[in-house]
């Protein structure tokens, strides 16, 4: 038993750290995507090229002049794969 405690405490050292050294990488490529989709933004503003739209957002514009907005955020993070916040500050301003 004693044997096992050093190398049990090396393991749990070693996962630590690969687990911080992961998280600092996804940081770092979660910073450099959002910096790209920046950029593809201003180049397609640029070029006058407009996004089509999901079919689905009609399904949120329905949801929404129904006054069922919860269910209208659900549906536009199923669709945009957003964040909570950002799927309620998406529909709000489809509201106004």
């Amino acid at each position: 038993m004693e044997t096992l405690l050093p190398g049990l405490v090396l393991l749990v050292l070693a996962i630590t750290t690969m687990a911080a050294g992961t998280d600092r990488r996804s940081k770092t490529v979660d910073r450099r995507l959002k910096r790209l989709e920046q950029k593809v933004d201003l180049l397609l503003a640029h070029a006058g090229v407009e996004q089509p739209e999901d079919p689905r957002m009609a399904e949120i514009d329905d949801l929404l002049a129904q006054g069922k907005t919860i269910q209208a955020i659900k549906v536009h993070r199923e669709v945009t794969g957003s964040g909570l916040a950002e799927a309620k500050e998406a529909v709000e301003r489809r509201m106004r």
